[in-house]
């Protein structure tokens, strides 16, 4: 599976918090893999780590947001454009094996497919690229 591939599982994971218990949340990775067949024991533990990790450092990820997003708290930005740019906030300042330019394109890519309109992509761009 390629790193895109599994960052988009990660995004459709961390876009499942709003709507569950927070508590519930390794209860829906596990239903969230039970319906994919083609992911190894490997990638497996990557999108959950990763998924875990923006889920638990979420509050500050949302400060780093709020802090560029002029007018747009994160409670008035779109669930779909948050669990994006919290995935790319997380890799921008803790991965240290992506590189920044490359967690905001990416970040950009997922805007344009699940994103709340056609808005999104040039929205997530601006909010990552302030925080450069």
């Amino acid at each position: 599976m390629t790193r895109s591939e599994m960052r988009e599982h990660v995004f459709k994971l961390i876009f499942r918090v709003p709507f569950h218990d927070k508590n519930e949340l390794r209860e829906q990775i596990d239903y969230y893999f039970d319906d994919l067949t083609d992911v190894n024991e490997k990638d497996y533990e990557y999108i959950k780590n990763k998924a875990l990790l923006v889920c638990e450092l979420s509050d500050e990820l949302d400060e780093k947001i709020n802090s560029v997003s002029e007018g747009w708290p994160v409670d008035r930005i779109g669930k779909a454009e948050l669990a994006i740019m919290r995935l790319a906030v997380y890799e921008m300042l803790y991965d240290d094996d992506i590189p920044v330019n490359v967690a905001i394109n990416e970040a950009v890519e997922l805007a344009k497919s699940y994103g709340s309109d056609d808005n999104a992509a040039s929205f997530v761009n601006g909010v990552l690229a302030k925080l450069v």
